[in-house]
């Protein structure tokens, strides 16, 4: 479990950095573009840097998809289970 702390500490981290929002304001049911106010160049770069930081490939088509901060926390663990497996 302390795995998916870490993961949302992380991913938090990366998303204040690009929206300019405070980590404490993030919270995992947040919405990327009605709370964070994301938009789809922000969403890429928040995208790339996931990609970046876990090594991990996120497929174009799961992008739009996800919504919500919990959303991105799940796919990354979901991505990084599958790699070690």
């Amino acid at each position: 479990m302390a795995e998916n702390v870490e993961v949302e500490k992380e991913i938090v981290s990366i998303i204040s950095e690009i929206s300019g929002f405070e980590e404490e304001e993030i919270t995992p049911d947040k919405n990327f573009f009605e709370d964070l106010e994301v938009d789809s160049i922000k969403a890429i770069e928040i995208t790339v840097a996931l990609e970046k930081k876990f090594k991990i490939s996120v497929r174009d088509e799961d992008i739009p998809n996800i919504t919500t901060i919990k959303q991105a926390v799940d796919l990354v663990n979901n991505l990084l289970n599958a790699k070690e497996s």
